[in-house]
């Protein structure tokens, strides 16, 4: 939450955050963007098609690159990434909860749970038995913790967050309300008439400095561990299946949905509602589209897009599957010979 009347000058952000302050040391005391500001408040400027509304502002002060600062009127602070920087000024402005020590009366905590004396247990949490819950970390209303899970230090996890037994959740980790952690993956046996369910034993293994969407749900492994790396970021409802690898400082849009056994590399971009089959490995440095659907392996970093398209018999999709990746060979075909015909009728002075 915002600090109350907290009010700061442009010099003191450059002092915390670096750039070079340009006109007038004003005091700012909220954030807002370029066409809603007002003379307390302090916007930025990243996206060359706003650049009309930096003229109409009524901001206090602008966050903006030196080649937007120029002939510039209005006070601004000058930096490289003004996305980067404003990200960073609002930190400052709406910093995360601070714990306050304690375990709510209602909170059910299990004798031999190991919790450090600065944790934070809010009303209706269940902590089971032999979990361990690292300083600082607050656990907010009607959260469940399973038993013998691991949480490091300074997590946030906001109200009804439930994390099955035996999973590791690493330090700095923010999950937002209705998230599940280490539920089963969808393991199913066919027994002629009937499904049998495959036990799953693996954990769901969440890194260091995690954010996690509201309703998210990561599955843990079948044998092995799911694995959350260090740095990544999941949105909203989005799926994550069994023994699903994510690498570093990767992101995924809410909606998406990754099948079990894929594994996606680092610095990936995962656009919204894209759905990834099984077994798949994505390179590092990889962006899907939002709607995509991803029915094989991606081995080389780029750009990827491609709509699902209208359902249709398997035959006859895997078919058109097929031709719609010569697609493009076929065209530049078509226009070569286009040229041929065209190059032929006027030799001939007649239609070929």
């Amino acid at each position: 939450m915002q600090h109350k009347n907290l009010a700061v000058r442009l010099s003191e952000l450059v002092q915390k955050l670096g750039g070079e302050l340009r006109g007038a040391d004003v005091l700012v005391s909220r954030l807002a963007p370029l066409d809603d500001s007002d003379c307390e408040s302090i916007t930025f400027l990243s996206n060359p098609k706003l650049k009309s509304q930096l003229a109409q502002t009524q901001a206090a002060a602008v966050i903006v690159t030196a080649a937007d600062a120029d002939n510039l009127s209005l006070p601004c602070i000058v930096t490289n990434d003004p996305y980067l920087y404003f990200a960073r000024v609002g930190q400052l402005f709406h910093p995360l909860p601070v714990a306050v020590p304690g375990i709510h009366p209602t909170a059910v905590v299990a004798d031999d749970a190991q919790i450090d004396p600065s944790v934070e247990i809010g009303p209706n949490v269940v902590v089971e038995a032999g979990a361990r819950i690292g300083a600082r970390t607050i656990l907010k209303a009607a959260c469940i913790i399973g038993a013998g899970v691991e949480i490091g230090g300074d997590c946030l996890f906001y109200p009804r967050v439930t994390v099955y037994s035996d999973c590791v959740i690493g330090s700095r980790v923010i999950v937002h309300a209705g998230a599940v952690i280490g539920s089963d993956g969808f393991g199913n046996a066919w027994a002629r008439d009937h499904w049998e369910k495959i036990p799953q034993i693996g954990r769901a293994v969440i890194g260091d400095d995690v954010e996690i969407g509201a309703n998210t749900t990561i599955d843990r492994g079948a044998l092995g561990d799911t694995v959350i790396a260090s740095g990544a970021r999941l949105d909203n409802m989005i799926q994550i299946g069994h023994n699903v690898e994510i690498g570093r400082f990767t992101a995924i849009a809410a909606c998406s949905g990754i099948a079990g056994s894929t594994k996606i590399g680092a610095g990936c971009l995962i656009g919204g509602g894209v759905g990834m089959s099984g077994h798949l490995k994505i390179a590092d440095r990889v962006v899907v589209l939002g709607g995509s659907n991803v029915p094989s392996s991606i081995e080389e970093p780029g750009v990827y897009g491609g709509s699902v398209t209208p359902i249709m018999p398997q035959a006859v999709w895997r078919r058109n599957a097929v031709h719609y990746s010569h697609l493009d060979q076929l065209v530049k075909r078509v226009r070569e010979l286009e040229k041929k015909i065209g190059t032929a009728e006027n030799e001939t002075g007649s239609k070929v």
